[in-house]
């Protein structure tokens, strides 16, 4: 059983997101809390997923993001967002988070999308990846990204390739006849290597090194 916190200030928010997760197998949302209230309510349910509104009127959802990461067994947590946030967008990265969804994600991909949180799989809205991506892809950064993917073995790149393709650990593992355990020991190698704080933030190194396109992608 996945066990949700939904956090947002809109009460409406977190009892349609609650409402939707609550109908699917797998998946229970422990709570649905304002943003005062979600570091607590974290330390005393323990909860798998965190799904976090990065801009609340009582507390700023970047700061709880962060207190979050502090936990000894910190959540997944990924930010609940509108598109056009781009410079909230990009210090969520640095911090940590996991994915970014928009608040009116269609309600049939919402479970999946909180499975693959789970499963450790890369969850980002096509409409955020984009602003994202764009606003890193200038030629200082790609050639900085390039030089940081040259730290990884053929064998860490690879897996972060299909990090960036969005693959969870276990695709991983199947994809390229490994066990889960070693898929996670790269994972952990590559994030320590390439000075990240997470999954997003590596897949975001790799398409702004060109890794996507198959550019500085051979050693």
């Amino acid at each position: 059983m996945i066990r949700v916190l939904v956090v947002d200030d809109e009460a409406l928010i977190r009892m349609g997101f609650q409402r939707i997760l609550d109908t699917a197998d797998g998946i229970e949302v422990i709570a649905a809390v304002s943003g005062g209230q979600a570091l607590r309510t974290a330390q005393e349910k323990a909860p798998d997923v965190v799904l976090l509104d990065i801009r609340m009127p009582d507390v700023d959802g970047l700061t709880v993001l962060a207190e979050l990461r502090r936990l000894p067994h910190p959540p997944v947590v990924a930010m609940l967002t509108t598109f056009d946030m781009d410079e909230y967008v990009a210090t969520a990265l640095r911090s940590g988070a996991a994915g970014f969804l928009l608040k009116d994600t269609d309600p049939e991909e919402l479970p999946f999308l909180v499975r693959s949180l789970a499963d450790g799989d890369t969850v980002l809205s096509s409409k955020v990846t984009r602003t994202v991506v764009d606003g890193y892809l200038d030629a200082d950064s790609q050639n900085h990204a390039s030089g940081r993917l040259d730290r990884l073995t053929d064998r860490e790149r690879a897996v972060l390739l299909l990090i960036a393709e969005g693959l969870s650990n276990t695709d991983i593992a199947t994809r390229l006849y490994l066990s889960t355990g070693t898929v996670k020991d790269h994972v952990s190698a590559i994030l320590t290597k390439l000075e990240v704080g997470g999954r997003v933030q590596a897949a975001l190194l790799a398409q702004r090194a060109g890794l996507l396109k198959g550019e500085g992608g051979n050693r």
